[in-house]
C-alpha cells in the first residue's frame, strides 16, 4: 500500500522534519524549495504546503491525491480557486503571519511621509542641508484602515499609541478593539474625507478590485497620505498617479502594484511624494516559524484527527 505524502515547498529548519515525523510517522515527507525534491511526488501528495506553479499542472488532474493545500501567503487571488473548490480541496492561507512586519511597514511609511524622512535621505545623498518645509506630525490625527483583519487590527493597536482616531472598514461591519468607529465597505466614501491617513490592508477580490478610483481619491483630503500594502489592483493606478501629480492627495506609500516588478517607465518612480517598496512589507525573520507553528502544525494535527482544518480556512465564495 502506497504511503501518504506531504510536500512542503519551502526550506525549513531541520527540527521541523522531526516534529512532522512525530505527528505523521507513517507518511513520506518532502521539504525544500528545490523542485527536484518533490516534483515527481506532486501527483501523489495528499497535503501540499506552499503554492508553486507546478502544483496546478500536477495536483488538479483526475488522478491527483491532493486533499489539502496550505499557502505560504495571505492572499490567494493568484490561485485557481474555482478548480480547487470543484475538487473539494481544502485551502488554508498564511493570514495573520504578517500582522507584525506589515504593521511596522505601514507605520514606517506613515512616519517617513509625515516627517519627510525619504526627502532627507535623498538630500543626504547629495549632501544637501535643507529643511524641506517639514511641519507635520502624526499624533492625534485620524487614520482610516480599509480592511480590519489581522494586519488592520495590529495597525489600529499601534495607532492608539500615537493618540490617533481610528476608523475601520470591514465587510461585516463588526466592531473591533482599538477601532473607534467601524463602517461597512459600501460606506467607504463616507469616511475618506475624514481621514488624514488611508491604509489599505484588503485582499484582492471581485468586490475590492479598483475599490479606490478617481472618485474616491478626490474625496480624500489634499493633506492626506495613502498607504497600500494590500494588492495593487485595489487602486486605479492611473487615477492615483494623477491625484499625486496634481496634489489632490499629499503622498503615498506603496508596497504593491498592478504589475510587479513595477515597470521602469511608471511615473510613480519619479514622484517626490511617493515611497516605493518592492512588495516586501510582509518579510520577516520569523515568517516560516509562524506559518508552521501557528497555522500548519495545529491544522495538521486537526486534519489527522478528523480530516478537517480549522485555522485560516479560505472561503471560496469570498475569495479569502
Amino acid at each position: 500500500m502506497m504511503k501518504k505524502k506531504l510536500i512542503i515547498t519551502q526550506d525549513l529548519d531541520s527540527t521541523y522534519n522531526d516534529i512532522l515525523k512525530e505527528i505523521i510517522p507513517e507518511w513520506e515527507i518532502y521539504i525544500g524549495k528545490d523542485p527536484s525534491i518533490w516534483l515527481e511526488h506532486l501527483k501523489d501528495a495528499e497535503i501540499v504546503a506552499g503554492w508553486k506553479k507546478e502544483i496546478k499542472e500536477h495536483c488538479l488532474e483526475e488522478s491527483s491525491q491532493l486533499k489539502w493545500l496550505q499557502t505560504w501567503s495571505a492572499g490567494v487571488n493568484n490561485l485557481p480557486l474555482s478548480e480547487l473548490e470543484s475538487r473539494n480541496i481544502q485551502l488554508t492561507s498564511a493570514n495573520g503571519v504578517h500582522a507584525y512586519p506589515i504593521s511596522e511597514t505601514i507605520f514606517g511609511l506613515m512616519l517617513a511621509l509625515t516627517r519627510k524622512i525619504h526627502t532627507y535621505v535623498k538630500n543626504q545623498q547629495s549632501k544637501k542641508w535643507h529643511h524641506a518645509n517639514m511641519n507635520l506630525e502624526m499624533h492625534e490625527k485620524t487614520v482610516g484602515i480599509i480592511g480590519v483583519g489581522a494586519i488592520g487590527k495590529e495597525t489600529a493597536k499601534i495607532a492608539k499609541a500615537f493618540g490617533m482616531k481610528v476608523l475601520g472598514v470591514r465587510h461585516s461591519g463588526i466592531q473591533e478593539d482599538y477601532v473607534d468607529e467601524m463602517y461597512k465597505q459600501e460606506q467607504l466614501n463616507e469616511i475618506l474625507p475624514l481621514c488624514d491617513y488611508v491604509v489599505i490592508t484588503l485582499p484582492l477580490t471581485k468586490e475590492t478590485y479598483r475599490l479606490l478610483g478617481a472618485e474616491q481619491l478626490k474625496l480624500m483630503k489634499s493633506s492626506a497620505f495613502l498607504i497600500n500594502i494590500g494588492r495593487g489592483e485595489i487602486i486605479d493606478e492611473s487615477a492615483l498617479v494623477q491625484a499625486l501629480t496634481e496634489n489632490e492627495i499629499a503622498g503615498a506609500g506603496l508596497d504593491v502594484f498592478i504589475k510587479e516588478p513595477l515597470s521602469e517607465d511608471s511615473p510613480l518612480w519619479e514622484l517626490e511624494n511617493v515611497i516605493i517598496t518592492p512588495h516586501t512589507s510582509g518579510s520577516t525573520e520569523h515568517y516560516n516559524k509562524r506559518v508552521m507553528d501557528d497555522i500548519f502544525i495545529p491544522n495538521l494535527k486537526s486534519y489527522i484527527d478528523d480530516q478537517k482544518t480549522i485555522i485560516n480556512v479560505v472561503d471560496f465564495e469570498k475569495g479569502y
